[in-house]
């Protein structure tokens, strides 16, 4: 499936930068490493939380159409690892929209928004999603301030830079618990069904509170996917990421190589190899039932551009045509290895540099007579390169530089080498011209000055369009080309990817909403949502990241409803009934 080109424009025009100052404290990553080992676990996770977590409301307003709550409470990450969260972002924000009067009595359907990339504060949430949904279909919404967000944003942080990779950590962890708080508040408030939701980055971190929940619960993940490496390696945001920092840092520790690293294991690497041999495999069934006519032609075609690699080929002329009149020499090849014999067309064009290669050659000859150097190997040599055997045994030769002994009519036999390509085997090949072989002399012509000479080298040499100097470009290697690409995709599965995470308590009532033409979430080459959640449903919008955030937010909406609605028929006196 294409990549949008807007979400690679869009990308490019943001000035934003993410872990700038690096990975974060390998200490503070071991701890995060062997946290994740107890958040993954529902009935673990659960138990982190208390049914009545503190939690305050400082402000309560009725407004014309809703009923309007702010509160906050102290994020539990802070209890289980001290000192890992900045302590401005240790307080959890939150803003609760309800209904005045409730559409059906008895069931009072909430939902918690939480935050994407780059939303800071409550007005879009509030404004885009929850407060539409409250208007269609009597649903409540709860939006969560994200940490290094908005009121929780460090003092030295700038917009959404997060400073290390640790920090996206963090604030999943605080996220998974803090969705735990506030659908026990909801609960003791007599609230439910009970469900969440978030667009892109709120999306993935939607579906990580939702696997600790032991009840059913509502989840509506928009314009994500399984695991965020794929969106840091892979994704137009993966240009937003100084690499060649965070290689330096990698390679200058070793505690990152020496044990960070053997805590964490890339998830889809086996999925990945049963891929590439299926599709391998299937590849080859399909050659395999090519006709028999077909398959006649590619084995005379080997046959005739057989070369062993293992032996050394040699190539005689035997008779030479010359027609002054026409630059193709008709020669007869005689290859004694497989003997077989071959008519070539061999075209020789002599240009320019011609006159440089002889005066090249007469200081070579001054060399030799003062016994600077020896003889072997400099007479009668000439070089050739790029013998291409065609498909239909034709081979053109093209000189890149000839003796100036060639030039001579006279001359009896001029050996020269050429280069064989053929069957992935490259060889020098000691050749004689006979006499009477002539060198055709082309001199270069002139071109005609162009406008277009002159703009296109202005365009290339203009500063911001020459090369970065960087030492990894994202854009031209693969993650598995370098130890650190290796590590940002450890350590991202580790930590993000959903199938080390428990399964949703109610898969059905799950509706995922993705973009086909996502270039900031690729989905190839990571697990399938369906895979990793049987029963899960996804639906796709035909565009790309940035486009369905703009035209699509109806979609996003009627599947929450949706989603609400089969909840509801479970709903009764309060809880979910069997």
């Amino acid at each position: 499936m294409s990549a949008s080109r807007l979400d690679a424009v869009y990308r490019s025009i943001l000035i934003t930068k993410f872990f700038t100052k690096g990975w974060g404290k390998p200490e503070n990553l071991r701890r995060l490493f062997e946290f994740r080992k107890v958040v993954s676990n529902r009935d673990e996770c659960f138990n982190l939380v208390e049914r009545d977590y503190p939690v305050t409301i400082t402000k309560e307003q009725n407004l014309t159409d809703c009923k309007l709550l702010e509160g906050y409470f102290v994020t539990p990450l802070e209890r289980y690892l001290p000192g890992i969260v900045p302590e401005i972002a240790q307080k959890a924000h939150f803003q609760a929209l309800l209904p005045i009067h409730w559409p059906e009595p008895g069931c009072k359907p909430v939902c918690l928004h939480l935050a994407g990339t780059g939303d800071h504060y409550f007005w879009r949430r509030r404004n885009l999603m929850v407060k539409p949904l409250l208007k269609e279909a009597g649903i409540g919404g709860i939006i969560l301030e994200n940490p290094f967000y908005g009121l929780r944003k460090p003092t030295d942080q700038i917009r959404s830079s997060l400073h290390n990779v640790s920090d996206i950590f963090v604030m999943g962890g605080c996220l998974i618990l803090e969705s735990l708080v506030l659908f026990h508040w909801c609960e003791r408030n007599g609230l439910g069904p009970l469900g969440v939701t978030g667009l892109s980055m709120g999306g993935h971190m939607a579906s990580l509170a939702a696997t600790n929940w032991p009840k059913p619960l509502v989840l509506v993940p928009c314009l994500s996917w399984s695991t965020a490496s794929a969106v840091f390696l892979q994704g137009v945001m993966s240009h937003s990421i100084n690499w060649d920092l965070l290689e330096d840092q990698y390679l200058s520790d070793g505690v990152y190589r020496e044990k960070l690293s053997k805590m964490v294991t890339i998830v889809d690497e086996a999925f990945l190899a049963g891929k590439k041999f299926a599709r391998t495999y299937s590849e080859k069934v399909k050659t395999d039932t090519q006709t028999s006519a077909q398959k006649a032609k590619q084995e005379n075609l080997i046959n005739s551009l057989k070369c062993d690699s293992r032996k050394n080929l040699d190539m005689t002329y035997k008779e030479t045509v010359v027609d002054n009149n026409n630059l193709n020499k008709k020669i007869e090849v005689d290859v004694n290895k497989d003997e077989i014999n071959t008519k070539a067309h061999v075209k020789i064009i002599r240009s320019e540099q011609i006159a440089q290669i002889e005066s090249l050659s007469e200081e070579l000859k001054v060399l030799l007579d003062e016994n600077k150097i020896t003889d072997e190997g400099t007479k009668d040599t000439a070089k050739l390169s790029k013998l291409d055997l065609a498909k239909d045994n034709k081979v053109e030769i093209k000189a890149d530089a000839v003796d100036n002994q060639m030039v001579s009519p006279k001359t009896e036999a001029t050996r020269m080498t050429v280069h064989v390509n053929s069957s992935n085997v490259a060889k020098e090949v000691p050749i004689k011209l006979a006499e009477g072989t002539e060198i055709v002399e082309r001199k270069s012509e002139k071109k005609a000055w162009n406008v277009s000479d002159l703009t296109s080298d202005l365009w290339t040499n203009l500063p911001f369009l020459k090369p970065s100097g960087k030492k990894i470009d994202i854009g031209k290697i693969h993650w598995r080309d370098r130890e650190a690409l290796q590590f940002m995709r450890g350590i991202m599965d580790e930590c993000t990817h959903l199938s080390n995470f428990s399964v949703p308590f109610d898969t059905s009532l799950i509706i995922a909403v993705c973009a086909k033409h996502d270039a900031y979430v690729p989905r190839e080459d990571v697990g399938r949502l369906e895979e990793i959640w049987p029963g899960a449903e996804v639906r796709y919008v035909d565009a790309g990241h940035v486009s369905a955030y703009i035209l699509h937010q109806s979609v996003f909406r009627a599947c929450i409803r949706e989603a609400f609605e089969r909840s509801k028929k479970r709903w009764k006196d309060g809880k979910h009934v069997e």
